[in-house]
């Protein structure tokens, strides 16, 4: 046999900066896991190929290449128990590519757009068991994005032939929504937890459908008014008792519940979203690795917002049913300007930097948002953290639900339409204006806004552009609630502009459905925006976005160049920066005239954002090429 040398791990887990220590990590490659059976060196085999000594290895197929010789050795992998890559053996030379790949995040996103491309319509080559851990899945219970993946995502790869449970909290208000819950039956299976002190003792609900099993966890903590988080006074105090229960029932479903005649077992794939979720990964290290469960699982840690990450005081860390020796997993020091006194430590446990931590694999909701939470302006205190985990940080933008959002089967409409046939866009347009007393006009460019009006959002400066917008002619039409500075806004634009202007206060499903069909531009000013659906909503229903060139918004919205392609034209809508009045109103000025003066250009951009292939199915295979990379090393911790 042919001697191979592989170069070693350049994965940067032994070397922690302030803020995300934690002495318990092992060192990433293969030596973690030779407890005295294996003498090798630390190997690691990479995603995309490098060269180092004059060598190349690829994870992907198992092949590599020794530039010092023209027929080359082709290897295959060797593995352990648990699933993990132990050691390679020669076999025989067929055809080894010489294609090499430089070793960027942007060239992983190129790869797998090609990858998506030829595996869209086939089935995963490995399938697995897949449990999503999230605060809220739809349509059981959303408040916003989280929900609509966490309930559109788990059906999409169940389809795809995975084995998919999505274990969320079972919220009862004692209103209408808990009929939500009406098919989920109790599977009779009480499990104690222990944490905060205590035994505390919870139930499972289960209902199968679509073909995930929707596991519900029960206990008094979730049964009040409300949203999941909080209420009209604020976030709910006890949160964190709240969350933690679900992450550590979470752990225990896969191995007690016989769903289907036999239980998950536990060569489980965890998918944890954002804080809620994230003791997940740091649970499996350091409650059931030391005891030989769940050795063989792995996990992911999806962000889908940064800005909220589970801070608490660093007493509370005894509260989370963990190990004394795991402190430094969560420990979190306030910089000192963020402290309340001279006196403060700053001391804290932030449980969504221990997901970080202690995941094996990181991935956010658009490749934009996989950047910019490595940036100061976008990493809220955990930018070096994230990219010293860049290696294993991915985006996928998130899909939409194409049962529920499609022009040519919408409930909502007035009229349907599709890209072929788009005559009745322009009737919904004027069942708009009519339904919002607004005139009629098919000419009038007609702008919307649907969102939460908070500053997130940029509603401040829409608002602040707003008059300067009605001088056109052109109308606006915003739906949303949020604080009430900016409903007080939306009030007085309406009583100032009466024949251009409406604000609907609030939030209703079938409006929102009616704006996305009948406005010609929707507006998104958006600071910061992991993902954004909006834009994908309007470019599905053939209604152009003018977005901040943030996150999602700048992965989704391709800027219109009316020159590209020899004057054919290219782009589905436009993006601008900086996030200025000045710069969305010259974006705004510049779709209001192309939409008034360029028919056919026109046309375009709208066949283009709804020609774009936007399904779950899209981002699930993108998901399934990270599911391969978390199983080619052992488990990052514990």
């Amino acid at each position: 046999m042919e001697a191979l040398r592989i170069a070693p791990s350049r994965y940067p887990a032994a070397k922690l900066i302030q803020n995300s220590g934690i002495s318990c990590f092992r060192q990433l490659g293969f030596a973690s896991f030779s407890s005295g059976k294996r003498k090798d060196r630390s190997f690691c085999v990479r995603a995309r190929s490098y060269k180092e000594e004059s060598e190349f290895v690829s994870r992907g197929s198992g092949n590599a290449k020794n530039q010092e010789t023209k027929e080359g050795v082709l290897v295959g992998d060797e593995r352990d128990e648990i699933d993990s890559v132990v050691g390679f053996h020669s076999i025989p030379h067929s055809v080894i590519s010489n294609e090499r790949v430089s070793e960027t995040q942007e060239d992983e996103t190129e790869n797998l757009s090609e990858e998506i491309k030829s595996s869209a319509k086939t089935s995963p080559s490995t399938t697995y068991n897949v449990v999503f851990v999230t605060s809220e899945a739809a349509p059981y219970s959303k408040t916003g994005g989280l929900g609509d993946v966490c309930g559109s995502l788990p059906i999409a790869l169940a389809a795809r032939g995975h084995r998919v449970m999505v274990v969320s909290p079972r919220y009862m208000d004692g209103g209408l929504s808990d009929k939500k819950f009406a098919n989920a039956v109790d599977t009779e299976r009480p499990t104690k937890i222990h944490c905060f002190g205590g035994v505390q003792e919870v139930g499972l609900f289960h209902e199968y459908r679509a073909g995930v099993d929707w596991v519900f966890v029960d206990h008094p903590s979730y049964h009040r008014p409300g949203t999941p988080y909080g209420d009209g006074f604020g976030a709910f105090g006890d949160n964190q008792f709240r969350f933690t229960l679900l992450c550590h029932t979470a752990c225990e479903a896969p191995l007690v519940l016989p769903l289907g005649g036999y239980t998950y077992g536990d060569k489980c794939l965890f998918i944890a979203n954002d804080w809620h979720a994230g003791l997940v990964p740091v649970l499996l290290a350091a409650k059931y690795r030391p005891h030989g469960v769940y050795k063989a699982a792995r996990s992911i840690i999806v962000i889908h917002n940064l800005a909220h990450q589970g801070v608490e005081p660093a007493v509370t860390y005894k509260n989370f049913g963990l190990p004394p020796g795991w402190y430094k997993a969560l420990e979190w020091v306030f910089p000192t300007w963020a402290r309340t006194h001279a006196l403060d430590p700053g001391e804290a446990v932030n449980v969504l930097k221990s997901a970080i931590v202690t995941a094996d694999r990181i991935v956010t909701v658009s490749q934009g948002y996989a950047w910019e939470i490595t940036t100061p302006d976008g990493g809220y205190g955990l930018h070096d953290l994230l990219s010293s985990r860049k290696s294993v940080l991915t985006g996928i933008t998130n899909g939409v639900d194409t049962d529920e959002w499609n022009p040519s089967t919408d409930a909502h409409l007035p009229s349907l339409y599709s890209i072929d046939n788009l005559s009745g866009k322009a009737e919904c347009k004027a069942a708009l204006q009519a339904e919002l007393d607004l005139p009629v006009r098919p000419n009038c460019p007609l702008i919307g806004f649907i969102g939460r009006l908070d500053y997130q959002k940029g509603v401040d400066i829409l608002l602040s552009a707003a008059p300067h917008v009605m001088y056109d002619d052109v109308q606006l039409v915003m739906l949303g609630s949020g604080e009430k500075q900016y409903e007080d806004w939306m009030r007085q634009l309406e009583s100032t502009f009466k024949d251009k202007y409406r604000g609907w206060v609030g939030f209703n499903v079938p409006i929102s459905h009616r704006i996305t069909a009948g406005c010609d531009i929707l507006v998104m000013p958006s600071r910061f925006e992991p993902c954004g659906l909006n834009q994908l909503y309007a470019m599905r229903y053939g209604t152009v976005p003018v977005v901040h060139s943030t996150g999602g918004l700048r992965d989704t919205v391709q800027n219109f160049d009316p020159y590209a392609k020899e004057g054919a034209g290219e782009g589905t809508g436009w993006a601008f920066s900086p996030l200025t009045k000045d710069s969305l109103l010259t974006a705004l000025q510049r779709a209001v005239l192309t939409c008034r003066e360029h028919k056919t250009s026109w046309e375009g951009v709208m066949k283009r954002g709804m020609e774009k292939n936007m399904s779950w199915d899209n981002a699930a295979v993108q998901y399934e090429q990270v599911f391969d990379w978390a199983f080619i090393d052992p488990p990052y911790a514990g």
